[in-house]
């Protein structure tokens, strides 16, 4: 009786002790379920957001389908075809001049250009003069008689003639007619004073190169090691030279011959054609 008595009066004095049965206690689980896979967080402008694996690329397309489509479609949406002809007109054959003093190079430049590139065809000047050992007729000059070159003059076959130091020199017409219709670059050689003929008669439809040596030094051992004139000729070549270079200004272009430095003019010259033959505003030519 002692014993209830005091449990009865301690559960009167704790009101917050729960009254009545407990509840039945959960059976353990046998399996527990999986736990959910935490995704990773990316952050963005927007805050964090979950991060979703990309979609597997698309198969690459066919090689040259799309660019093909697109083609067609911009030649439907024109209403035209796109032409295959070039847009730039092809270069033109054209006449080279080259002239400058005596023994500067004039012909080892020539004969080096014409090596180099292909479609120049020089010009064989006619003569009167006698031929030099080791000159070719036909190849460096064509050799005539006086009488011969008169004749020429008459028939009005002759470009440009002259009477250098007691002889003729001149450009036949005709031929540079027919290497022009085979589309052949024309080269000319002639004296300063032949340039300046050809100025008169050309104007501007043809390239003027001077060429020079490096100095005036240079220019007169050159004379010497020719052994083609005598003293008082080299006199008068020599006063011939200084007054031509005074005409450096008539050209269009001037080129250094130096000595030992061939191919450097020569590439100094093609570099000229290859200008002349990108210009917008082609020379035309009418022989």
């Amino acid at each position: 009786m002692l014993l209830c008595r005091r449990f009865s009066c301690a559960a009167a004095r704790a009101p917050f002790l729960a009254r009545g049965p407990l509840p039945p206690r959960a059976a353990p689980a046998t399996h527990a379920a999986p736990r959910p896979t935490p995704r990773r967080l990316m952050s963005s402008s927007a805050g964090w957001q979950h991060a979703s694996r990309p979609p597997p690329p698309p198969p690459p397309p066919r090689p040259g389908a799309d660019k093909d489509q697109t083609y067609r479609l911009l030649e439907t949406t024109l209403g035209t075809t796109f032409s295959s002809e070039p847009l730039a007109p092809p270069p033109q054959p054209m006449i080279l001049v080259i002239s400058g003093p005596s023994g500067v190079g004039k012909d080892a430049v020539i004969k080096m250009l014409q090596e180099e590139r292909e479609g120049m065809h020089f010009v064989v000047t006619a003569t009167s003069r006698e031929k030099r050992p080791g000159e070719v007729d036909g190849k460096d000059y064509h050799f005539v008689t006086k009488e011969e070159f008169l004749t020429m003059i008459e028939r009005e076959e002759l470009l440009e003639y002259a009477l250098v130091y007691g002889e003729y020199k001149g450009i036949p017409k005709q031929q540079i007619r027919d290497y022009m219709a085979k589309g052949c670059d024309i080269v000319l050689r002639v004296d300063i004073q032949g340039a300046a003929t050809l100025r008169q008669i050309l104007g501007e439809s043809a390239v003027f190169i001077f060429l020079v040596a490096e100095s005036e030094e240079a220019l007169v051992k050159r004379l010497i090691h020719r052994k083609t004139e005598t003293t008082d000729k080299l006199l008068v070549r020599v006063a011939t030279a200084r007054e031509e270079v005074r005409r450096m200004q008539n050209f269009d272009y001037v080129v250094i011959n130096a000595e030992g430095k061939l191919e450097e003019a020569v590439k100094q010259v093609e570099s000229i054609i290859d200008a002349e033959k990108a210009r917008v505003h082609k020379r035309r030519v009418n022989i």
